[in-house]
């Protein structure tokens, strides 16, 4: 087994088990390394600290399999893993009705860059990790071996594969084809889920928890629902008993899908309005034509995804949020979402303070948000905790 090998003091973070190895601390690598190997990974000294995939073409130079010298990386390594990621979610399942949730989180559940989720009886994967894109089948066996199911479909086709000098992926990996539309039941509501050329991998699994938030939210209140795809957070206000969802996205597919999810909910046109338009500009226009609301749920994007567009991130997360304050009624609510790891709570709760301020509105964070629990958060790897959100109530 080759070696990679630590500049003095780089040691720390994986002492503290934190998955990650730079290409900044990297002292050596033995020659002929390739895309995906199992390494061995020393501190300056060559005492051993743990077992890695190598990624040559990645600023993340390595992703840790086990911290421990005597856990062979093989076949039964992996069905081990997923074994636990299952168990996992068996044990802590706050709805045993839902169909819709993540089954594997990367690096949170020990396969770094490995991301499973399960839409009834199918399995869409990504493989975002030259390490686990070289254990692909033997990982894929194991999951139709400890998931019962129709078929296991892959959803590669997103861009951060091109840090790791991997080419796009999507097809079906083992079993059948998915439909072109997949029903999932989530709390009593039916969301209808395209998993070929949907977002992510076809639903935002990881607002589960926040769905229901915001149906607690809604009786009797107007609500604009921004970035809205598919209507997750529409369906859920009318399902609290609100009085009327605006759903605004820029993909007149989603909101298609969404009209669909509507219907599957049982609810009437008169009830909601999709509307196909840019946030930023609609709520500008709402803004001078004096239109108001009860509630306002904002879910972007991720607006950056580097710590290079840092800047620009916080400028549009503090745009959408002024823009939705002044469209609120007296003892509105703001529920804001970021999903940028580079944007933290801290932050983000600063950027939303100084948007209310710009607003001339006052307000209280009544609730912190954050994502599903099936979205494990890795005690080592504050990284997994990604998903920010805010319940604000406006005086």
């Amino acid at each position: 087994m080759k070696t990679l090998q630590l500049n003095k003091g780089r040691e720390s973070s994986l002492l503290r088990h934190h998955p990650w190895i730079f290409s900044g601390a990297v002292k050596r690598i033995e020659e002929h390394a390739q895309a995906g190997e199992t390494i061995r990974v020393t501190d300056v000294g060559g005492n051993f600290l743990a077992l890695a995939a190598y990624s040559p073409s990645s600023q993340i130079r390595a992703r840790v399999w086990t911290f421990n010298t005597d856990e062979p990386v093989d076949a039964a390594f992996f069905e081990r893993r997923l074994q636990q990621s299952i168990d996992r979610r068996k044990r802590y399942h706050s709805d045993p009705e839902r169909s819709g949730y993540r089954l594997v989180y990367g690096e949170s559940d020990g396969l770094p860059g490995l991301i499973v989720d399960r839409y009834g009886d199918f399995l869409i994967c990504q493989f975002l990790f030259t390490g686990v894109e070289l254990w692909k089948q033997t990982i894929v066996a194991a999951l139709a071996k400890l998931q019962p199911c129709k078929g296991i479909y892959e959803r590669s086709d997103v861009a951060i594969r091109a840090r790791e000098g991997l080419s796009p992926n999507a097809g079906v990996l083992w079993g059948e084809q998915p439909p072109a539309l997949l029903e999932i039941n989530e709390q009593g509501r039916r969301y209808a889920i395209n998993t070929e050329s949907g977002h992510k991998t076809g639903f935002y699994l990881d607002q589960f928890d926040n769905r229901e938030v915001v149906r607690k939210l809604a009786a009797g209140r107007k609500v604009l629902n921004c970035f809205a795809y598919t209507g997750g957070f529409g369906i859920a206000a009318l399902q609290g008993g609100a009085s009327h969802v605006l759903n605004v996205d820029s993909s007149a597919p989603a909101l298609e899908l969404a009209t669909e999810n509507f219907k599957r909910n049982g609810f009437e046109a008169v009830q909601f309005e999709n509307v196909v338009a840019n946030v930023f500009e609609l709520l500008r226009e709402y803004k001078q034509a004096e239109r108001r609301f009860d509630l306002i749920v904002l879910d972007p994007p991720k607006f950056a995804e580097t710590k290079a567009q840092f800047t620009k991130a916080a400028r549009a997360y503090k745009d959408i949020a002024l823009q939705a304050a002044s469209l609120l009624n007296p003892q509105g609510i703001l529920v804001t979402f970021s999903c940028s790891g580079a944007i933290d709570l801290p932050l983000f709760q600063k950027i939303t303070a100084d948007a209310l301020l710009d607003a001339g509105r006052q307000g209280q964070i009544v609730r912190y948000l954050h994502q599903s629990e099936d979205h494990p958060v890795g005690l080592p790897f504050p990284e997994s905790l990604y998903l920010k959100g805010l319940v604000c109530l406006l005086d």
